[in-house]
């Protein structure tokens, strides 16, 4: 089904990790990431290259979460027909964006995404119209929140149906706040705060796109988030090198 889901619904955190064509998926996939995010809008992986690489982490625990280039419905149909469990979307700075991408990324009669057959590790289902119900309950919907128009409509966007989490764009949200990269600055909080307490109100969840430089996971957990990303190359070079001290510390 959807990992991800599962650890929001329980109350807890979601961590997952960036990947892309030439990462080892299965490995990453397999090492405790809620979910591996694969970026088409600001990296040079196109949509349609993504089928074999998400075809790869079928029946693992992590739920692949595709970024669009933009809030389309051909992007979005080819991010979900290539196994997608979660989909962003960048810039939606209005409820009627929000409710397009959610409409594109839903089956009828919820929505009107084009059926293109199964597609995506859903679980076991007895017919298609099951199939087509389960992916519109669990199929991660994620707007991205980056810019001042949409920290003014925030509470509109999170009340939309189907959206399950407010994520927000770090940097462009700072950019967009005239405070840029300045993570630390009160207004840049304050927005944060703003997002989180607007997600919590309508009952969705507030995510960030990855940790920004000068906060940790515990301050933007302790600000009401509960999804980011984080990298996994330091975690995999302290497992080695503990491996490494054990093994030879046995021959001392």
């Amino acid at each position: 089904m959807n990992q991800v889901k599962e650890v929001l619904r329980s109350g807890g955190t979601a961590i997952g990790t960036t990947a892309g064509l030439e990462s080892e998926v299965r490995f990453l996939s397999g090492a405790g990431f809620d979910f591996l995010l694969f970026d088409t809008q600001h990296s040079t992986i196109e949509l349609k290259q993504l089928g074999p690489v998400l075809a790869k982490i079928r029946g693992r625990q992590a739920s692949p979460v595709v970024r669009v280039a933009d809030n389309r419905p051909d992007q979005i149909c080819f991010a979900l027909d290539a196994g997608a469990r979660g989909l962003i979307a960048p810039m939606i700075n209005t409820p009627r964006d929000a409710e397009q991408m959610v409409g594109w990324c839903r089956y009828p009669l919820a929505g009107e995404r084009s059926s293109s057959g199964v597609a995506g590790d859903w679980g076991e289902f007895k017919d298609y119209r099951e199939y087509m119900d389960i992916v519109n309950d669990q199929l991660l919907i994620l707007p991205m929140i980056e810019t001042a128009a949409a920290l003014e409509a925030v509470d509109e966007i999170a009340s939309v149906d189907g959206v399950d989490a407010l994520l927000v764009g770090p940097s462009d949200l700072s950019i967009n706040l005239n405070v840029t990269l300045d993570y630390r600055h009160d207004k840049y909080i304050d927005a944060l705060k703003k997002i989180a307490k607007a997600a919590k109100g309508a009952g969705k969840f507030a995510g960030i796109y990855f940790v920004p430089p000068g906060l940790t996971p515990e301050d933007l957990i302790d600000l009401g988030f509960s999804l980011f990303t984080l990298p996994w190359q330091p975690w995999a070079k302290l497992g080695v090198d503990e491996a490494l001290h054990q093994l030879r510390s046995k021959k001392d």
